[in-house]
């Protein structure tokens, strides 16, 4: 039987608190889409997003989610989105706090095409993954990698069809619902397709000089006061989501007794890998060969693209969380640069000085009593840029719980892992203004008011797994979620 161990939780004030540092580390802007200067010449492996929560459904699971390929349009014919063939796309978690990988999921995918003498990606209409109108098709593989041990889960899946529009897709909703697969015994499920992008926030604002258009009277060019514009509404991506027990996640394979339990917190990241050498032929051939070598990097959202500068964002996709330490990130959690960028685009905004030594904790080993691994070896985390998650604390429905997470009192999302629907642009930059109980001077009008405008994504996401919303089709508004 497994025994209670370990620290209570912190209540609700005490990890609000905390949570207010968060934000200056990681300031608002584009979740990690195109967020380095070679990842965005390569899409295929560029991951946008990572999400890890408790299934809401199912408490007994957690669901992580790794979307790649930024910015789909919906209306991307002849040729169609999908996943690299020549990519190992992984998500990986670390369950004692050391920040190695314990246990890695691998998705490694196939096209195969039906008919070669037409251009269409499909014939006529597609009412199943066996149409034979379905001509441009794709497989999948998982792989799972534990003590060194790799093993298959499961080969031939399919993924859906894009979705290209009201004549191709016949009950789009129910083909890919048929490609949620129960795999290892039945305990695990997968899905891999085109999904709706479910973050949203105001990019065409944010990155003009960090203007936010509530609050544009008080920026350096002043502008009419307006709501946010999500620019990420109406785009699609490719989605990886494996839904797994959480007897499964623990270090002991025993699951928790409740949030104090000291195998309750894991931390995991999405990364995608290539071949060290890529071969093309006159023939328009290509292979890989090689070792596989990481070209792509996610945790928490917002870290690569809006914290480590330039000349290290390649650097950070090549590397992994184990090293972080080693590759000295502290000074750009203690000083970050849009904690001094605020107070010149916005005058009269204040935020707190530097060094803000706290961000070492919340940021790099976790949050004292919520999220902070209590099992690493000697009572020592290792510092690494992880998404970490309590999977003992309850979750809320898909839908619901509070956008602003532990900011807003809900102990179940953001920084707690990350769910759909949580809004990291908003919380992390009213804590970068300080806006938190933890900096009372800094907790006033307005930096306790500052968003985007930008609340929620445009879609409802779905009730079960894998939750994300349907992709919106070529049409436009007439087929959109």
């Amino acid at each position: 039987m497994k025994m209670t161990r370990g620290r209570a939780l912190l209540g609700t004030t005490s990890v609000v608190a905390t949570l207010g540092l968060l934000g200056s580390l990681v300031p608002s802007g584009a979740s990690s889409h195109r967020e380095a200067p070679l990842i965005r010449e390569d899409p295929v492996a560029d991951a946008t997003d990572f999400y890890s929560f408790v299934s809401p459904d199912d408490p007994t699971k957690v669901t992580f989610i790794a979307n790649y390929i930024p910015n789909e349009d919906p209306a991307g014919g002849p040729n169609f989105y999908d996943f690299g063939d020549d990519v190992n796309y992984q998500i990986s978690i670390d369950n004692n706090g050391d920040a190695v990988n314990d246990i890695t999921y691998e998705f490694r995918f196939s096209k195969q095409i039906v008919n070669g003498d037409t251009f269409l990606y499909n014939n006529g209409p597609i009412s199943s993954v066996s149409d034979e109108n379905y001509n441009l098709r794709q497989t999948y593989s998982v792989f799972e990698v534990r003590g060194g041990e790799r093993r298959t889960l499961a080969e031939g899946l399919s993924t859906p069809p894009e979705r290209v529009g009201q004549r191709s897709d016949v009950n789009y909703a129910a083909t890919a619902q048929s490609t949620v697969y129960s795999i290892d015994g039945g305990g695990t499920k997968v899905f891999a397709g085109q999904r709706d992008d479910s973050f949203s926030v105001d990019l065409g604002s944010i990155f003009d000089l960090g203007g936010l258009r509530p609050f544009n009277r008080a920026h350096l060019i002043p502008r009419a006061t307006a709501r946010g514009v999500n620019a990420q509404a109406s785009k699609n991506v490719q989605s990886i989501a494996i839904q797994v027990p959480i007897v499964q996640l623990t270090a002991d394979r025993q699951g928790t007794t409740g949030p104090s339990d000291p195998d309750a917190v894991i931390g995991s990241y999405t990364q995608a890998q290539r071949f060290t050498t890529t071969t093309r032929g006159k023939d328009g051939s290509k292979t890989g060969s090689g070792e596989w070598v990481n070209v792509s990097r996610l945790g928490a959202p917002l870290v690569n693209e809006v914290v480590v500068p330039l000349k290290f964002k390649d650097f950070f996709n090549a590397s992994e969380p184990k090293d972080d330490a080693a590759n000295g990130y502290a000074p750009l959690v203690t000083d970050p640069e849009l904690g001094k960028l605020i107070p010149v685009l916005y005058p009269g905004i204040k935020t707190p000085p530097a060094p803000r030594n706290d961000l070492v904790s919340i940021f790099l080993t976790g949050i004292e009593g919520l999220n902070k691994p209590m099992n690493a070896p000697g009572g020592n985390v290792q510092p690494a840029e992880l998404l970490r998650l309590n999977m003992a604390i309850s979750p809320k429905p898909i839908n619901g719980g509070n956008r602003l997470g532990v900011l807003g009192g809900d102990t179940a999302g953001f920084p707690n892992g990350r769910r759909l629907a949580d809004d990291v642009v908003d919380i992390e930059l009213r804590a970068v203004a300080g806006a938190t109980p933890f900096t009372p001077a800094f907790n006033k009008a307005p930096n306790n008011a500052l968003g985007d405008g930008v609340d929620r994504n445009d879609c409802s996401f779905l009730s079960r797994f894998p939750y994300i919303a349907a992709p919106h089709g070529g049409l436009g508004i007439a087929n959109r979620c």
